[in-house]
């Protein structure tokens, strides 16, 4: 039996003034699986995930996520959805004047998210006892490391209980060994709270750890599909590449 799928995206078209980044891209991602985009650097990999929850609007194309074409929803109906995807930035993107505490609790106001099994406190608790992190509760920003940094925005993400989880280059600036952690959590997150995901990233390494699959993106297209060992093996040189 068929995974069901929760975004698919057809024939997604985005340019910048005389510059085409998205040239008829297609995508599906089914429910529990970690699809990997990686690609150079500028090709449009970010944007692509910023159309899929209309941070950006695409010119052209189709986006259907969880049974809904967002590109034809209202603003009420587009928060709906959007309750339900998980969205870790690259850089965290943690309120500074804020403490840990409270930057998990701004998107539980921000939605009124209702959770009839917990309060508040309860999953703030969870979600950073899930990332490892419940003693830094009461500290700010400032305080953390790039990698706590990084677990504090994915228990953010994670304190609405996101169906999906898009992650924009979640070991960006990180260290060796703090990104395979990182990718390791990645998998720990969704065995948890039986997530899908789409991971953009330039760091092989986690790919490998983390993903099913991989879409290697180029030129506004993706050129090829497979697993992290068909892709490594591959005769094409421009493909093997990627994995040296």
């Amino acid at each position: 039996m068929d995974k069901e799928e929760v975004i698919v995206v057809e024939n997604l078209y985005k340019s910048f003034d005389e510059n085409s980044i998205l040239r008829g891209i297609n995508l599906t991602l089914h429910k529990g699986e970690n699809l990997g985009i990686v690609g150079k650097s500028g090709i449009g990999k970010s944007v692509l995930i910023k159309s899929i929850v209309r941070l950006i609007e695409p010119d052209a194309g189709i986006i259907n996520v969880l049974g809904t074409n967002i590109l034809e929803c209202d603003s009420n109906e587009l928060n709906e959805v959007r309750k339900k995807v998980g969205y870790l930035f690259q850089g965290g993107a943690l309120y500074d004047s804020m403490s840990v505490r409270e930057n998990l609790l701004f998107p539980i106001r921000r939605t009124q998210f209702k959770d009839k099994q917990h309060d508040t406190e309860e999953l703030i608790e969870q979600s950073l006892s899930s990332v490892g992190l419940l003693d830094a509760i009461d500290k700010m920003p400032s305080e953390l490391s790039g990698g706590m940094k990084k677990r504090i925005a994915l228990a953010r993400t994670l304190i609405l209980k996101p169906e999906i989880i898009l992650y924009d280059e979640p070991t960006t600036g990180l260290d060796a060994v703090t990104s395979g952690e990182i990718s390791e959590l990645i998998l720990k997150i969704r065995e948890e709270y039986n997530t899908a995901a789409i991971i953009i990233t330039h760091d092989m390494k986690c790919a490998k750890i983390a993903t099913d699959s991989i879409k290697i993106m180029d030129e506004g297209i993706f050129m090829v599909e497979g697993t992290y060992d068909e892709l490594s093996h591959s005769e094409e040189k421009e493909i093997r590449d990627f994995f040296i």
